[in-house]
Parts: structure tokens; C-alpha cells; sequence
């Protein structure tokens, strides 16, 4: 398929080889105008903002995915098999199962289980683990210890329903998937694919067993700096 995509207007050399993918274009947007320097638009379809722009000298791209394994499935391939790009890290917002987690600490997604079906479309004998990069995972936690942020390493739950009518979150929990989202399996399976990278790291925005410390939509949108910071530590690394 040539470029533009039917999703992406961007041109050939827009995108840079690795992108920071939230799901909320506003989130996008905060991320270009707060950490980068000299950012250029490069997509605005369907209000899916994408900005390149450099950081600690490096060029560096940030591009809202949407909500949900659709969404991120149909950006990330796109951005991998068409515009060259190399790895791909999510940073979204997660709900915790876990206790030890509290709101606005992070969540590293070495796994993302599922109940969503993306994977089918491979017809493989059984089942796929969609699983990040490890050397990924390896630097996003450096960075959270180098900067004392509070995190977990594990699974979490990619899931396809937000309003969840048989209530199965803790079932997850008690196979010790850390918290749940919607994305991140599918990333994991497009970047395998691809011979791509990925990683998801989200920051608890609220939680099953804490819901006294739940975070408003203003928060989701500009307070996870952290978790902006771990990955822009990942993709530019100080010299």
C-alpha cells in the first residue's frame, strides 16, 4: 500500500523511527508542545494527531492511537509496514487490580493477555502470547528506578469491553495480571509480525481495589509526566 494510508496523511520521512503512542490525541498534543522541541503536525485524520519533533537532540515522534485493539491494531501496522517505523511504546492508562498499586504509579506490560480475538487473523494451532521487548522493558524500568517512580513488572489484561456487564476483572487478578487496558495485545501481536518492537507502559489512572483515588479526565490528559518521561528516556537516551 502506498503512502499516505487511508488513516495517515503523513509523507514518506515524517515519522521517526520510534513513536510514543497514547490513545488520547489531546494527550499527543500535551506531549509535543510540553517535551519537544521544534514539533511538526504530520497527522490530524480523524483527529489522530501526530507530531515529530526532537528531544535531548534526538528525533522523536508521539501519535494518538484511539481507543481499543481495532484502533491501535489499524495505527501501529500502518506505522510499521508502511512509514518504517521501528518501535513503537504505548503510554496509556490503566485500571490496577493489583494492591500494591496505587494511582499514578506505572505499570510495565511484559504481557498483555486478552479476551479480544485480534490474534485469529494469524490462524496459528493454538495460542499466541503477545509479549513486549525485552531490552524495552529492560531500560523502561532503569528508568522508573533511576527516577524513583513507583512501577511493576507483569501482564495486563488487553481488554475489549470497558463497561464490563459479568464484572470478570478480579478473575484476571487472581492469575496475577496486574491491571487492565485496551491495547497492548494487539500492539504486541502487530510489532511480532512486523519483526517490529513494542511496549506499553501505563500509569494506574484509577483502581479496582482503591477506588477512593480514582483520577479525573483533566488528570488522564496532562498529569502522567512520569510516565511521558520513561519513555522519552527510551527513545532518547541521554548522551
Amino acid at each position: 500500500m502506498p503512502i499516505p494510508t487511508p488513516h495517515i496523511t503523513a509523507k514518506e520521512g515524517d515519522f521517526a523511527p520510534t513513536v510514543l503512542m497514547p490513545g488520547d490525541p489531546l494527550r499527543a498534543q500535551f506531549i509535543a508542545d510540553t517535551f519537544l522541541e521544534n514539533a511538526v503536525l504530520v497527522n490530524s485524520v480523524r483527529g489522530m494527531l501526530a507530531y515529530t519533533g526532537y528531544y535531548r537532540g534526538r528525533r522523536v515522534s508521539v501519535m494518538a492511537s484511539g481507543m481499543g485493539q481495532p484502533s491501535i491494531g489499524i495505527y501501529s501496522y500502518e506505522l510499521y509496514r508502511f512509514y518504517g517505523v521501528e518501535t513503537i511504546i504505548r503510554i496509556g492508562s490503566c485500571g490496577a487490580f493489583d494492591p500494591d498499586l496505587q494511582v499514578m504509579d506505572i505499570i510495565i506490560a511484559m504481557g498483555a493477555c486478552t479476551n479480544g480475538n485480534y490474534a485469529a487473523q494469524y490462524r496459528l494451532p493454538g495460542t499466541f502470547a503477545p509479549i513486549a521487548d525485552f531490552d524495552l522493558v529492560r531500560l523502561a524500568a532503569d528508568s522508573c528506578a533511576a527516577r524513583g517512580v513507583h512501577y511493576k513488572v507483569g501482564n495486563i489484561l488487553s481488554s475489549d469491553v470497558f463497561y464490563d456487564d459479568a464484572d470478570s476483572g478480579m478473575q484476571w487478578a487472581k492469575m496475577g495480571v496486574l491491571g487492565v487496558e485496551m491495547e497492548s495485545a494487539a500492539l504486541y501481536c502487530n510489532a511480532a509480525r512486523c519483526g517490529r518492537k513494542a511496549l506499553c507502559i501505563c500509569t494506574v489512572s484509577d483502581s479496582f481495589v482503591h477506588p477512593e483515588q480514582n483520577t479525573t479526565a483533566e488528570q488522564r490528559q496532562t498529569g502522567f509526566v512520569d510516565m511521558m518521561q520513561v519513555a522519552l528516556d527510551i527513545a532518547c537516551p541521554a548522551q
